[in-house]
């Protein structure tokens, strides 16, 4: 009956719309895109009757531009292999559908008839295809997406691919040797614009100035005086230094200092009308520190190589020969006044103010003194003397000794230099060498500590301690306490909390090594502990302040959460804190069997632990733990295990009336006779509960 009200309801709506609508209209899929709601009514502008083909040229009937690639086979479509336009634009799904699903990042442009290359193909798409037009409109020509970019303003004309490519815009190709001026060395090198300033490149000048008078102008140039011909001098690959060879185009040769110089330093006329001189004097008078008094042959003493270097002049042909430092000295420091005949030839002509002894030795300076260093006198042997040069003294200066020039009448006793140095104030006597030595007055290398009641073994006998580290009043050594906390003190990390007596735990070889035996403390180290550093549970050096209970160091390790109490050697053993072991049969009231043995002890021990005991009390009923796995909601009493297992809470093990449960719930029923059948293994009637 229900097929027959369909096909007559279905008759009626023909029947009543037959002047307005066609069947097609009637049984079509779906509504059409926005695009062609004009033709949702006629299904005959798409679609022919019995001819499915067909509706491929009604569509290019109105796609004219789209049905002329596919007949030239050019564009995208064309190039596409013939195929229905429904297997890629499927209408009927709405007036919002989406018939073009074109992913731009995977779209291959090489189908089309302008292949994207060099940088088109990191352009996005919308720089080219800009919203509301088709794809198929974008241009091929260069100005209709270079037209801002087009520095020549439309001068060179629409080609832009004559100079530049896809690779790069800015980098040009034209070939510059096919002009009348081929460019070479830095003109290479150079950008378009700093020649042509003008987009009409067929009026650029070819001429040296045009580009460069402003280097021509500049304080550095010429300034117009050499004329306009700057290729005379100047070429394409280095604009300076000139090309122009002075050595072999002038009867000048340049050598030395001459080299260097600017072109303007020697012509400071117009070039090729005034004549250059090329005698010294011509451009060095005012080098000339004689004032013309040695006449003006100044190449017989000075070089082109420096003015300032006469190395021409040989002072050996005189009568006072130059030696070692006398070579390095400036002319001016012996000749003053540049009167070279009048200077005198002996020491205290130039040296009366180095003179520190102030004319008592004579004027013989060359007696102890000699040319290499006025203040080096190794002429002078000391150990002629009555105080010979020993260790030190070899190094130190005449003067620190001698104080004034009176040398014979200088102390030779230590005390005589060495008294500010004298620590002791006299309260160890004068006899200096008895302690100190030659080599060093800080170390005190005569003077043997073993004499003493504390002698000096390992970290003491090093070089690095010094006397005044434990005798901190030099004036009385004798005094000095030889217990370690007087000079450690400050070292006493543990702030007294020991004792005083550091020679326990600390010997003479380290400070820092400590020797302390942990078994004669109040906690022994075992297992893991052995390994530790002491800093892993002494968080401070106060070492008695240390926690001795497991949770004082482990808190952060108790993944318990102190549900099971502090006392973390009931189960963890000093071994290794994740081997624990805990024997819940022997120790414990409730021995653990089935499923038991595998539940976490938190599955059970759900509380915290009370407060000054181990462990929270837990009950030993199965409702205890089980109240809610309870599905009778307490229907059955509270003795779980008359029916249940501790194998499995699910699996029911007790017989009622002689009826063994298999599974499901109690609260099922047990009357109902079909859910009960025959179990020929066991002999009895077991109750199948439905799932």
């Amino acid at each position: 009956m229900g097929w027959r009200l369909v096909v007559a309801g279905l008759l009626a709506l023909l029947c009543s719309a037959a002047a307005a609508q066609s069947v097609e209209s009637v049984l079509k899929p779906g509504e059409l895109i926005r695009g062609h709601a004009k033709w949702d009514d006629d299904c005959g502008a798409c679609h022919v009757r019995f001819d499915r083909s067909a509706q491929n040229e009604r569509c290019m009937d109105c796609h004219k531009d789209i049905g002329a690639d596919v007949r030239q086979r050019s564009g995208f479509h064309g190039r596409l292999r013939p195929q229905p336009c429904r297997s890629c634009h499927t209408d009927h799904k709405g007036r919002n559908a989406r018939i073009v699903d074109l992913d731009p990042k995977r779209f291959d442009h090489a189908a089309t008839d302008y292949a994207l290359k060099g940088r088109h193909r990191q352009t996005d798409c919308a720089a080219c295809h800009p919203a509301g037009r088709k794809y198929s409109q974008a241009p091929h020509d260069c100005l209709a997406c270079h037209r801002k970019d087009d520095t020549h303003k439309g001068a060179a004309g629409p080609q832009c691919a004559d100079c530049h490519g896809e690779a790069d815009w800015k980098t040009t190709t034209f070939d510059h040797a096919r002009t009348r001026f081929a460019l070479a060395g830095r003109h290479a090198e150079a950008k378009c614009t700093g020649c042509h300033k003008q987009p009409s490149y067929k009026d650029t000048p070819r001429q040296c100035l045009a580009c460069h008078r402003k280097d021509d102008d500049s304080a550095k140039g010429h300034r117009g005086r050499f004329g306009e011909k700057c290729e005379s001098c100047h070429g394409a690959r280095a604009w300076k230094p000139s090309t122009f060879q002075h050595d072999t185009e002038t009867r000048f040769a340049l050598r030395g200092k001459h080299r260097g110089a600017t072109c303007t330093a020697c012509h400071t006329g117009t070039l090729y009308r005034d004549k250059t001189a090329s005698a010294c004097a011509d451009c060095h008078r005012k080098d000339d520190k004689h004032e013309g008094s040695l006449g003006n042959d100044c190449q017989a003493c000075h070089g082109e190589r420096d003015w300032k270097e006469t190395g021409r002049f040989d002072h050996d042909r005189t009568r006072f020969a130059l030696l070692d430092k006398h070579r390095d000295t400036r002319c001016e420091a012996c000749h003053r006044g540049n009167r070279f005949k009048d200077t005198p030839g002996d020491c205290i002509g130039c040296h009366r103010d180095d003179d520190t002894h102030k004319g008592t030795l004579g004027t013989r300076c060359e007696s102890c003194h000699t040319e290499r260093h006025w203040k080096d006198i190794p002429r002078f042997d000391h150990d002629r003397s009555r105080f010979r040069l020993i260790g030190r003294h070899r190094e130190v200066r005449c003067a620190e000794c001698h104080k004034d020039t009176r040398y014979r009448e200088t102390a030779r006793d230590c005390i005589g230099c060495h008294r500010k140095d004298d620590k002791h104030e006299a309260s160890l006597g004068t006899a200096c060498e008895s302690c100190h030595a030659e080599q060093d007055w800080k170390r005190a290398t005569g003077f043997d500590h073993a004499r003493t009641r504390f002698p000096l073994r390992d970290a003491h006998a090093a070089r690095s301690v010094q006397c005044g580290d434990c005798h901190a009043n030099p004036r009385s050594y004798r005094d000095t306490a030889r217990e370690c906390v007087a000079c450690h003190r400050r070292h006493d990390k543990h702030e007294a909390q020991l004792g005083e007596r550091c020679e326990s735990c600390h010997g003479e070889r380290s400070w820092k090594v400590a020797r302390y035996d942990h078994a004669r403390a109040r906690f022994a180290l075992l297992g893991r502990h052995l390994a530790l550093e002491c800093k892993a549970c002494h968080t401070s050096l106060r070492y008695r302040d240390a926690a001795r209970d497991c949770d004082g160091c482990h808190r952060k390790d108790d993944k318990h959460a102190q549900r099971l109490g502090t006392a973390c050697e009931s189960c963890h053993n000093a071994r290794g804190w994740a081997l624990w072991s805990f024997d819940h049969q022997r120790r414990t009231k409730y021995a653990l069997d089935g499923a038991h043995l595998k539940a976490a002890c938190e599955a059970c021990h759900r509380a915290p632990a009370p407060r000054g005991q181990a462990i929270a009390a837990v009950g030993t009923t199965c409702i205890a733990c089980h109240a809610r796995d309870d599905r009778h909601d307490g229907g059955f009493g509270a003795q779980c295990e008359r029916c249940h297992a501790t194998s499995d809470w699910k699996r029911i093990t007790q017989r009622i009336g002689g009826v063994v449960p298999a599974g499901g719930d109690l609260a099922h029923g047990l009357g109902a006779a079909s859910w009960f059948a025959r179990d020929a293994a066991a002999g009895a009637r077991v109750a199948r509960w439905p799932s």
